[in-house]
């Protein structure tokens, strides 16, 4: 791990402890060189997950991409990101104990969509007018009329 404030690959780890959600180490470290301390988080390495696009081309999962996706959603909303971190963190934790090495986009979408539904109305409408690419107002009220259902 490199020390983010002189760069040097030495360090020791100080202290050890699962991260406050559960899905990952932390890891306090000292760098060897500067003496600095910094915090790192691990993640279980495990078999990559496949997105299947719409035109079926396919591309790696993306957690960072999900999360740009959703940050904007949520833009001027009362969402912190911890909150979508854990909701990003539920989806994966969905997937991999169901053990799926491929999903649609739509399906992860979906997934994204039926947790924001549950978090906050505004940041769904925008979110889903993006993702289900609404092409008329018409599109954009039958999506207000399922949150009142």
């Amino acid at each position: 791990m490199r020390c983010p404030s002189c760069g040097n690959i030495e360090s020791k780890v100080v202290d050890s402890r699962p991260s406050e959600d559960g899905t990952a180490i932390r890891r306090r470290r000292e760098c060897l060189d500067c003496g600095r301390r910094f915090t790192t988080y691990e993640r279980l390495g495990d078999n990559p997950l496949i997105v299947i696009k719409t035109d079926g081309s396919s591309e790696a999962y993306d957690r960072q991409k999900l999360m740009r996706g959703l940050l904007t959603a949520c833009a001027k909303r009362p969402i912190s990101p911890e909150q979508i971190a854990s909701l990003i963190d539920s989806i994966e934790t969905e997937l991999r104990n169901a053990s799926r090495n491929e999903i649609r986009s739509k399906e992860l979408g979906d997934m994204a969509l039926a947790r924001l539904a549950k978090l906050d109305d505004v940041a769904y409408v925008r979110f889903a007018s993006v993702y289900k690419d609404f092409q008329n107002v018409e599109e954009f009220a039958s999506a207000l009329e399922g949150l009142r259902l």
